[in-house]
């Protein structure tokens, strides 16, 4: 077996079509058509309560400084794992059978796959309560119930059509969600000063540290800190750029402008709605308020934001997850729909009364996972990998019968470290998993199981986007790397495109 070509005609769970690394003319998202996702998946109605969870004890400014800055932090963690899907066009899941196993993966990417899953379950909860306060105003039917199941499957047909569909969607929501969410500032702005609040010298006495606040941001995106390869594996870059800024450039303009300005845009709205009438929801301040007009936009808003943040942040990490978990005998359409019903199984409308404590558990668990995921990509491994082995049951990621102990120790280490020092999750989990996992591969796991890209760190053998070539599989040659002009057309198709 060679390192540049898989078993032939070997059956394998780890193989399936939607888990197969990206070609370079395959990723069809371009700078501004990333920027454009991030904005749909910021401006979510979640985001109005962090806002408003902050003012409740903290002067406005601050709030909105320390919501900015957590994103930026966050914005270098997303930077540094986004480089595994531009460079080697894999998902999540898959990179974690490096630093896991084969068996290992299954733990930490099924875990996010069922925060994602929890995630979409409060996005189109929300979604269906906004649509049948409206509609119930509107006609008097009232069954939020019913458009739970609407909104639901309608989100689950546009994600399983693939990711032109969710970068088309994109395209469309975020122009408008900006567009409606500047008419919402001003109205709710409206409203504070008819009630003779200032909403930049507003003071709560809420207990509310800024430590707090930080910490509950960046737990606010921490999954997509890890499994935002998911994404960016389908993202333009040009081949044989070997300057990770050049090739990441693309990353660059979402993570740290994108994404800061519009979480602290929405979570300011949250703010002064909470201000001028102690309401964290906005939608049902103007609702309240509003016109027929009124409930047309507020409207095409709640369907917009959830709607797009869904497909991009938690139907398809969550679908991933799953059918790397069950292939081949699970699809990507499968592992939507299995989306869809775990979403709803966490029965998110009693998530939602805690989602400060839900942020922190999950921010702590998965921090350790990016600590882990940084570590051995860079320090570990140079970012080169053997991706072919990544796809084989008996290869080099098999390391003790399927299970990385070192992986799983810092895991349970730096994660076990985040949920004990809870308001300092993030910060915690992230760098003490990085080092136990370090130490544990250099000193016990490597000697034992060795790893052909660091006893051999070839770049030619091991990169794919850095010397202008991709990671192309097919059933007759197996895993092969493969020049863009020169790809067989028997390559086994996406069903995720």
């Amino acid at each position: 077996m060679t390192n540049s070509q898989s078993a032939k005609g070997e059956t394998s769970s780890l193989l399936e079509a939607s888990i197969l690394p990206t070609w370079l003319n395959q990723r069809t998202i371009g700078g501004l058509g990333y920027v454009w996702i991030w904005i749909g998946m910021a401006v979510i109605i979640a985001t109005f309560q962090l806002g408003a969870g902050g003012v409740a004890g903290l002067p406005l400014a601050t709030v909105i400084a320390t919501i900015f800055l957590a994103n930026l932090a966050l914005g270098l963690v997303m930077a540094l794992t986004a480089d595994i899907g531009t460079e080697h066009g894999i998902s999540f899941a898959v990179y974690l059978r490096a630093p896991f196993g084969t068996v290992g993966t299954h733990l930490p990417s099924v875990t996010r796959g069922i925060v994602a899953s929890a995630w979409f379950g409060i996005q189109t909860y929300l979604g269906a309560l906004a649509l049948n306060g409206i509609v119930s105003y509107l006609t008097g039917f009232d069954s939020w119930v019913f458009w739970y199941v609407v909104f639901g499957v309608v989100q689950i047909i546009n994600t399983a059509l693939g990711i032109r569909a969710v970068q088309l969607l994109a395209s469309i929501a975020a122009p408008a969600i900006i567009a409606i969410s500047i008419w919402m500032y001003f109205t709710l702005e409206g409203v504070a000063s008819a009630e003779g609040h200032n909403i930049w010298t507003f003071a709560g006495d809420a207990e509310m540290s800024i430590v707090a606040l930080f910490v509950a941001n960046m737990a606010f995106w921490s999954a997509l800190a890890v499994d935002i390869p998911n994404i960016t594996r389908f993202l333009k870059t040009k081949g044989g750029e070997k300057n990770f800024f050049r090739r990441n450039r693309n990353v660059f303009v979402a993570q740290f402008i994108a994404l800061p300005v519009a979480q602290s845009w929405i979570a300011l709205i949250g703010a002064v709605s909470f201000i001028a009438t102690g309401d964290w929801n906005p939608i049902s301040v103007i609702q309240e308020q509003g016109t027929g007009v009124t409930l047309i936009v507020l409207l095409a808003m709640v369907i917009l934001a959830q709607w797009s943040t869904n497909t991009s942040a938690n139907l398809i990490p969550a679908a991933l997850t799953f059918v790397n978990a069950g292939a081949p005998r699970i699809s990507y359409a499968v592992g939507i729909v299995l989306a869809g019903i775990v979403g709803t199984l966490t029965m998110p409308w009693l998530i939602l009364n805690h989602l400060f404590t839900y942020l922190g558990m999950y921010g702590a668990i998965l921090s350790a996972v990016g600590g882990i995921m940084v570590c051995d990509y860079f320090l570990i491994r140079g970012r080169r990998l053997n991706v072919v082995d990544l796809y084989r049951e008996n290869g080099q990621f098999r390391y003790f019968g399927g299970w990385n102990p070192a992986g799983l120790i810092a895991w349970v280490i730096g994660g076990g470290l985040a949920l004990y020092l809870i308001q300092y999750a993030y910060v915690v989990g992230f760098p003490v998993a990085m080092v136990v996992y370090y130490v544990l591969m250099k000193t016990w796991v490597m000697p034992q199981c060795q790893q052909a890209e660091v006893i051999d760190p070839d770049d030619q053998k091991y990169l794919a986007t850095s010397v202008n070539l991709n990671w192309v599989y097919t059933a007759e040659k197996g895993m092969q790397r493969v020049k863009t002009a020169d790809i067989p057309a028997a390559a086994i198709a996406r069903e995720d495109l």
